[in-house]
């Protein structure tokens, strides 16, 4: 087994390097003068079981093309077998065609893996339940949610009578009762619109939540938009805290600012993309994703279940 791991989050491959007790493989990456990517395999991989660690975050562009040459790499250099872990999987939003002349990115993304050379998927928290059926390989859905709840239940919270989770919408339903089923607590929906990409309109929030401590979970944070405007509603309507929590920390424009200045007391989201912790956003908590990586990948490696990692997580 040999691990590789592209430009987008070298940090986080070298700590699931480290986790599994093994150095990362060498792999030399640069672009020619017009900007066209280069790699370059420093080792043998032929017969190998190979896995290339690669989260097609921003520049999403530039890291998805990056990952595809590495797949053909390792294809034509006779892996024995190639698994793509992607902790954030990029273009997952269009995922389904709602109106006429609408591409559906999620599977044309997959499409793409599949003919560059993947052999079988890891992703952690994926956009829509349905992207693993976009494959005609194996996919491994891992989720974050557990680190999140365990991070919470460390806290206390998981005894504290005050405490209720929030979707911040209908189709995060699913999450949202799973965390409060770890922290043994009841969970609130809130009802919004989108009449615009990136921007949203609280119309109901279903459930008690007044004088309570809120926990809202998502799958990402992108501009916060979603996020800011329900807790903002939760405030507004005699919420007596409200806590953010996501998997993948997307950030995008100037969102860190703006949650910063929000009535949000604390954001908590993994590593699954590159973010530090700075004094200008002093909210943000991060909690590593390497262990749960590192155990999925030591899974698939002795074909044992990965299912079992979330059995308290359903």
């Amino acid at each position: 087994m040999k691990l590789f791991c592209g430009r987008a989050h070298p940090e986080l491959g070298l700590r699931v390097a480290a986790q599994l007790n093994i150095e990362l493989g060498r792999l030399t990456t640069t672009k020619f003068a017009d900007g066209e990517i280069r790699i370059m395999v420093e080792e043998s991989a032929r017969g190998n079981e190979i896995f290339i660690l690669q989260p097609t975050c921003a520049p999403t562009n530039d890291n998805v093309m990056e990952l595809f040459i590495m797949l053909d790499a390792f294809r034509r250099a006779s892996a024995r077998k190639i698994t793509v872990v992607m902790p954030y999987y990029g273009y997952a939003r269009q995922d389904k065609k709602i109106k006429p002349r609408e591409p559906i990115t999620a599977r044309m993304i997959a499409n793409f893996l599949e003919t560059s050379g993947a052999d079988r998927i890891v992703a952690i928290d994926l956009h829509a339940e349905q992207i693993p059926g976009f494959f005609n390989i194996p996919v491994d859905h891992l989720y974050g949610g557990p680190i999140l709840g365990r991070y919470f239940v460390e806290r206390g919270f998981s005894t504290d009578p005050d405490v209720v989770v929030v979707s911040p919408d209908v189709a995060g339903v699913t999450r949202a009762k799973a965390l409060a089923e770890m922290l043994r607590c009841p969970f609130v929906v809130i009802a919004k619109r989108r009449p615009a990409p990136n921007v949203v309109e609280v119309v109901e929030i279903v459930g008690e939540f007044k004088g309570k401590r809120c926990v809202m979970i998502d799958d990402m944070i992108d501009t916060g938009g979603s996020i800011i405007s329900g807790a903002q509603a939760l405030m507004d309507r005699g919420a007596k805290e409200v806590i953010a929590c996501a998997t993948h920390a997307v950030f995008s424009r100037d969102a860190r600012t703006r949650l910063q200045q929000s009535c949000l007391s604390e954001v908590v989201v993994l590593d699954t993309i590159p973010n530090e912790c700075d004094c200008e956003f002093k909210k943000l908590t991060l909690l590593p994703s390497a262990p749960l990586i590192a155990d999925a990948i030591r899974r698939i490696h002795l074909n044992e279940s990965v299912s079992e990692l979330f059995h308290d997580w359903r």
